[in-house]
């Protein structure tokens, strides 16, 4: 018996999340809590969903709600509520605001689901993951944020999209911070076997004009539709599913650190992880050039600032 609970089911990402993981037919239940102003809305998005699942001979029990005793026995809990980004706002703009919603629904996980995995898609979600994680008490290896997994799948599909290549062939990977602070491993990268600097070599491709597209990927989708859904729900239910399936695949999200990467220490970022049905099985060991490393600092230290601004401002309530 497999639950997944969702915390903000009513909202894009929230909703999408449920249906995607329902089509995969790898959950049980789904537990759509929202709040009570919100319940009937998360009737109303079972219904329909129920309405599709049957098209599909797909049997999985959605559980709209308000009541937190709701999630008891869910095996990963995601908290997909607060305050989304607009357009022009940087992630961090939102910080103090859903960091409140953070520490309230992190506490309530922690009492009625103490043996479930947090999963965190509140932006901005580094910081995000280092507030789940003191507020809940739980081990570090059960709070995960979905990081730059997003940003990874963007990259390898604009490579693959750019070269005319099947997605299969690349392997690329995006560190740092979910946002500008991101560090994609364009050393570490390989097409169809072959490092990205030979590569390019044969093939006329402006790398930096796919790195600043991906750097500003959430905010054209914004412009124009008003919020990203279809990418993000699609990489939240991958996380999901792989942790579900025990499949220990290697994906990049937000995990605090201690020392574990580059030594940096006491912050959330995005690394490689062998992800399990326990949570993060290992922190993967990466190489970097001089040139990612600086950048991986300092992506840390922003996200350090901005986690140490949110939590004293936490502590002063």
């Amino acid at each position: 018996m497999v639950k997944v609970s969702i915390l903000g089911s009513t909202g894009v990402i929230g909703k999408n999340v449920a249906f995607t993981l329902a089509r995969a037919d790898t959950v049980d239940e789904i537990v759509m809590f929202a709040r009570p102003q919100s319940v009937d809305k998360a009737k109303g998005e079972t219904f329909d969903m129920y309405d599709a699942l049957a098209a599909e001979d797909f049997d999985c029990k959605l559980t709209p709600t308000c009541d937190f005793n709701d999630i008891k026995g869910s095996s990963i809990v995601l908290i997909a509520a607060g305050t989304p980004r607009k357009e022009g706002m940087n992630r961090r703009d939102l910080a103090i605001p859903n960091a409140k919603i953070v520490k309230t629904y992190a506490k309530q996980i922690a009492f009625h689901a103490p043996d479930s995995i947090i999963l965190i898609a509140t932006n901005p979600v580094d910081v995000m993951t280092t507030i789940a994680l003191k507020y809940s008490g739980f081990d570090k290896n059960k709070v995960i944020g979905i990081g730059n997994h997003l940003d990874s799948l963007r990259l390898k599909a604009y490579f693959s999209s750019f070269i005319n290549i099947n997605s299969s062939e690349v392997h690329t990977r995006v560190i740092g911070e979910h946002g500008d602070h991101m560090v994609p491993l364009l050393s570490s990268t390989t097409i169809g076997g072959i490092p990205l600097k030979y590569f390019i070599q044969s093939v006329d491709m402006d790398v930096m004009r796919l790195i600043n597209r991906l750097r500003n990927a959430g905010n054209t989708i914004i412009s124009k539709k008003g919020a990203t859904e279809y990418g993000p729900s699609y990489a939240i239910s991958n996380l999901i599913s792989t942790i579900i399936t025990d499949t220990h695949k290697i994906l990049t999200v937000s995990t605090y650190l201690d020392g574990e990467i580059a030594d940096v220490k006491d912050v959330s970022l995005g690394v490689p992880v062998v992800l399990s049905k326990k949570g993060i099985a290992m922190i993967v060991p990466i190489h970097m050039n001089e040139y990612e490393k600086n950048k991986f600092y300092e992506a840390a230290n922003v996200v350090k600032e901005t986690t140490d601004e949110v939590l004293d401002a936490l502590c002063e309530k």
